[in-house]
């Protein structure tokens, strides 16, 4: 890798296994990892416990934050990682402010696998069809221009393994 600290976005509904990737990725690139969730304001984290989906000015003032951790990192030379649903490319654009060079994986899996995944969930405050099904209806993937997108149907190994080649390719 290159001395240019590596601003990676690990993106995906919930259940597709962003935060797992993302530590993974990040602990391949020895790069600081944060969790987009755990920066929800307490507003936003009961809405979606009550099972309400968050809406664009919601999401307005967690997204500059975020993009406040890439601009930080990029400042002090340091590689990030954040897993972070990124559901439409506006909100993309809002992390890229803060990342020059943000390299994006996008995870991407069928409906029912998704579902499936986080039924199997315990202890989270995202949870039900209702929220998945908004995050699909919100959801503009990313094209081949704007990410490298894998199937979450791939071992995570696997999609760890081609996001790492991908990343040392350019």
């Amino acid at each position: 890798m290159s001395t240019t600290p590596e601003l990676v976005l690990v993106m995906g509904v919930s259940g597709s296994g962003k935060s797992f990737i993302g530590r993974k990725v990040a602990q391949a690139i020895s790069a600081d990892f944060i969790d987009a969730d755990d920066h929800h304001s307490p507003t936003s984290i009961a809405k979606m416990a009550r099972g309400e989906p968050l809406n664009d000015g919601d999401r307005e003032g967690w997204l500059v934050t975020l993009s406040d951790f890439y601009r930080e990192h990029h400042r002090q030379g340091r590689s990030l990682v954040i897993g972070c649903s990124a559901l439409k490319r506006r909100y993309r654009d809002t992390l890229r402010g803060g990342a020059p060079g943000l390299q994006i994986l996008s995870l991407q899996g069928s409906r029912e696998l998704l579902l499936a995944r986080l039924r199997a969930r315990k202890g989270h405050f995202f949870h039900g069809d209702h929220m998945l099904n908004s995050q699909l209806k919100d959801l503009e993937p990313p094209g081949v221009d704007e990410a490298l997108c894998l199937d979450i149907s791939h071992s995570p190994q696997v999609i760890v393994e081609i996001f790492i080649r991908h990343l040392r390719s350019r």
